[in-house]
């Protein structure tokens, strides 16, 4: 029997069970919703940007929490806004239920609710949402890429593309799978923010409560009920005081330093650097979604979810083909043959970039801009702390889950992954980029205990931002294969 690992019962067995998630106010189950409007100063210029590039005219829970950093808002708006609305290679359904299948991988039903509203509003036939099987050919043709996308895209070949494009009247033209591409990666990684940040639900005046209700599978209502709820302090993991937080934080800030010191002193070799590489490649297998426990998973109590039997409501699960296919780590023991993606053989800037424009027009600046503003985003402050140049820190992030795709920089020293990305951080890094859905609030308080909520929205964007980038350089390299 597996044990709740909160209140330490037996979880009901009833082969479903309907729980109403917790009110908890605000758009974040994370962070007080004071602290969201506190942070976001510029809210008459949120306002603007939701006017203007907002696809379901409101702002949304999304948008509010993302609005802390106002200019990399306006990059996403703008961005969501030209894939979703403006003239592209998809008819507007497609683009909506293409979200649809991207966010039901993760079981995502914040934008699944999200996406069959603006479905049906564009046009789109109701008969489809009763599942895949009601879905023309071309779009269930869909189904492998976006499996392999959301978990394991470097098994993505030109055959796959190959496949797609040469399937008689079902085929798809090039432009019209790059944009579905695009849709693939920007929801996938949007569920990863959604579940990092604790986005709340949206209210629903068509139920009593105003949230929709879910349909669960072999879980305890008390970690529903409980495992988000901001009021819920049992759940913060933090066993330290003040004290030891300050402590790390000064500890971070001298590594930061040192790191810099040592940058300057001397450098590594190519081969000290990709056996670094190697080595952290190898420790992120180590790196367990929901922590380390010695502990068998079916009775440890550190969980506060069980995942042998992952949660998919009935309406979820109607959109995902193969719901058992996941997530496996890319160094994977025994599983060497795997060709390591140097990024310099394939890179954004120089190749994917200029694909993606090429056949879809115009998203490549889009989507250029939005990666550089957040990969540059800084206030030059670490908690309490002004004056901080955070630049390694910022690329430590951004690299630590390429790293995990398996994708290599030669320039970039990866020992200093270790140096500052702590173990509770990475088990963050790990659980958000890779199983979204299984991220908890006591996740999200484990690590960087003084930094503000503000700088794990930052965190959030950066990991948002380098998973898409990892799925579609995967994605477009596997297109110039196939075209050449």
């Amino acid at each position: 029997y597996r044990v709740c690992g909160n209140c330490r019962k037996v979880p009901r067995q009833e082969k479903r069970v309907q729980v109403s998630p917790p009110l908890t106010r605000g758009p974040s189950a994370f962070i007080p919703e004071n602290e969201v409007m506190q942070a976001n100063g510029l809210d008459e210029r949120t306002n603007l940007l939701v006017e203007e590039y907002s696809t379901s005219g409101r702002l949304d829970n999304i948008t509010q929490v993302m609005s802390i950093h106002t200019q990399y808002l306006e990059s996403f708006l703008r961005s969501q806004f030209y894939m979703l609305r403006m003239d592209g290679p998809l008819p507007l359904p497609y683009r909506h239920y293409i979200a649809i299948m991207a966010a039901a991988r993760h079981q995502c039903s914040y934008l699944i609710n999200m996406h069959v509203d603006e479905f049906l509003k564009t046009g789109g036939i109701a008969e489809w949402l009763n599942g895949l099987e009601y879905i023309p050919q071309r779009l269930k043709n869909l189904n492998e890429i976006n499996k392999l996308l959301a978990h394991r895209p470097w098994l993505i070949t030109k055959e796959h593309i190959q496949k797609l494009v040469k399937t008689g009247e079902n085929n798809w033209s090039l432009p019209e799978l790059v944009h579905a591409v695009v849709l693939l990666a920007h929801y996938h990684a949007l569920a990863s923010f959604v579940f990092g940040s604790g986005i709340n639900p949206e209210r629903d005046p068509d139920t009593s409560n105003g949230v929709r209700l879910i349909a669960v599978n072999n879980f305890c209502v008390c970690d529903l009920a409980n495992d988000n709820n901001i009021e819920n302090a049992s759940l913060t993991s933090s066993n330290f005081g003040i004290a030891d937080s300050l402590s790390e934080l000064e500890a971070l800030m001298e590594r930061m330093k040192r790191l810099q010191e040592d940058k300057e002193d001397e450098e590594a070799s190519q081969e000290e650097m990709a056996t670094r590489f190697e080595k952290e490649k190898k420790e992120s297998l180590l790196v367990i979604s929901g922590g380390i426990c010695a502990f068998p998973v079916q009775f440890c109590l550190c969980f506060l979810r069980t995942f042998d039997d992952e949660i998919v409501s009935t309406d979820v699960s109607r959109y995902v083909e193969d719901p058992g296919f996941g997530y496996k780590d890319f160094a994977r023991r025994g599983e060497d043959h795997l060709p390591t993606f140097r990024a310099q053989d394939y890179t954004w800037e120089n190749h994917g970039f200029s694909l993606v424009n090429r056949l879809y027009s115009d998203i490549g600046h889009l989507l250029d801009e939005k990666f550089r503003m957040v990969y540059n985003l800084t206030y030059n402050t670490m908690a309490t702390h002004e004056d901080v140049d955070t630049t390694t820190l910022r690329r430590a992030l951004f690299n630590y889950v390429h790293c995990m795709y398996g994708i290599r920089y030669d320039d970039y020293d990866y020992g200093e992954v270790n140096q500052l990305l702590e173990r509770s951080l990475k088990v963050y890094i790990k659980t958000v980029t890779c199983y979204p859905e299984r991220t908890t609030k006591r996740m999200y308080d484990s690590y960087w205990r003084q930094f503000k909520h503000s700088e794990k929205v930052h965190v959030n964007l950066l990991l948002m931002e380098a998973r898409m980038q990892a799925e579609l350089l995967y994605a477009l390299r596997a297109i110039t294969r196939h075209l050449t």
